[in-house]
């Protein structure tokens, strides 16, 4: 039994290694003694050197392909991080994966199992073959949805956002499962969705639900509900997923036109702060640092003009010149700046070397060479 468990893991650690994009495979299990069929997703350009989020996904039989082309889609935008998925296929199990007690609600038998299968096994499996970040995310639909809240309830919660669609929920949990996310002091994301036309039980609970997350007050929860109009029990996953997905990482987006007249213009203190400040969130969420993009430094760039912000200027061209090295935009900023400051000299001399750098976005070097005539011209050099 050892000798084929071992070669069995062997051969999915193999699949594992050699896969890009998505393999399908099945993992030997000591926990649930047997084989359980697995679905991977890894980005096709995945690079050792960068660590990727990891969603799992229970029902992975009908929800993994929906996850996987939005997670894409997303990522192909900058809207959220390039993530590792892992599916699991329960068509045959779920009952028996998803088992609780009647008196308490909580997992038992196989289910006990199950919940030690997906902490102990599937994910470290995973994380010993590929880079992962520490940022986790869980999705499951009706029964699986109510079983991923059982990783809120232990310690440390395993993930750090849950997607939860049209949860069936066991006794109790439509109320305990609020109590407890109010009581948390980790940062954590929880969506939640039903539609108009769910399952009547499944929708007057997941109302008590969030009747219930009314009451609840914690800053460390990113709590979002949906209710969707004309959606039955299973539509509402091809309407929550993607939905889930624009919530959860809403820090990673790029600053868009209304974050930036809403919040980057109304900043106090040097504006390039806000930036700092983004990144250093996003590093904290999602546990990796990201290329600070050249949309957000433009939007800082815009705000440092707007609000006459030389010393935001000045921190933004060192920015520029540890993200995009190899490039002019930094020295032009750095230039700008001297320029802006009155001191002429220093401003030629930086636009020279701007000059001599390949160009980025807005800064050519016709507009250095224009510039830099300009400052000529002005003080008869």
């Amino acid at each position: 039994m050892k000798k084929t468990t071992f070669i069995c893991t062997a051969l999915f650690l193999c699949a594992l290694t050699m896969s890009s994009q998505v393999t399908s495979t099945t993992l030997e299990s000591y926990k649930l003694a047997e084989k359980r069929d697995i679905q991977l997703y890894v980005p096709e350009d995945y690079s050792a050197e960068k660590s990727y989020p990891l969603i799992v996904v229970l029902d992975a039989d009908y929800l993994f392909d929906i996850v996987v082309a939005n997670s894409k889609f997303y990522a192909y935008k900058d809207e959220m991080p390039k993530s590792i998925i892992v599916g699991v296929n329960q068509e045959k199990t779920r009952y028996e994966d998803c088992f609780y007690s009647d008196e308490n609600g909580f997992p038992d038998k196989k289910g006990n199992a199950f919940f030690e299968f997906i902490g102990m096994e599937l994910i470290p499996m995973v994380a010993k073959n590929y880079n992962l970040a520490q940022f986790k995310a869980i999705v499951g639909h009706g029964t699986t949805a109510n079983f991923g809240n059982y990783y809120l309830f232990k310690g440390n919660s395993l993930f750090n956002a849950y997607i939860n669609l049209s949860p069936t929920f066991a006794p109790t949990l439509e109320r305990n499962t609020p109590e407890r996310l109010g009581g948390l002091e980790e940062m954590l994301f929880y969506y939640i969705a039903t539609g108009e036309n769910d399952e009547r039980e499944n929708l007057e609970r997941i109302r008590v639900f969030q009747n219930t997350m009314k009451g609840i007050t914690n800053d460390n929860i990113h709590y979002y509900f949906d209710e969707f109009e004309h959606a039955d029990h299973y539509s509402v996953a091809s309407y929550g997923i993607p939905k889930a997905l624009d919530k959860i990482f809403q820090m990673y987006k790029p600053i868009s036109v209304e974050e930036y007249k809403k919040d980057v213009l109304a900043y106090e203190g040097p504006v390039v702060g806000y930036l700092t400040e983004k990144y250093n969130t996003i590093e904290t969420l999602f546990g990796f640092k990201k290329q600070v993009s050249l949309n957000d430094m433009m939007a800082i760039y815009a705000a440092t003009k707007k609000k006459e912000d030389l010393e935001s200027l000045n921190e933004l061209s060192k920015i520029a010149k540890k993200e995009y090295p190899d490039t002019m935009l930094g020295f032009f900023w750095e230039a700008e700046y001297f320029e802006q400051m009155g001191e002429p000299k220093k401003a030629m001399r930086t636009y020279e070397k701007a000059f001599g750098m390949p160009e980025i976005d807005f800064a050519t070097k016709d507009l250095a060479l224009e510039r830099i005539d300009a400052l000529k011209a002005d003080f008869g050099w």
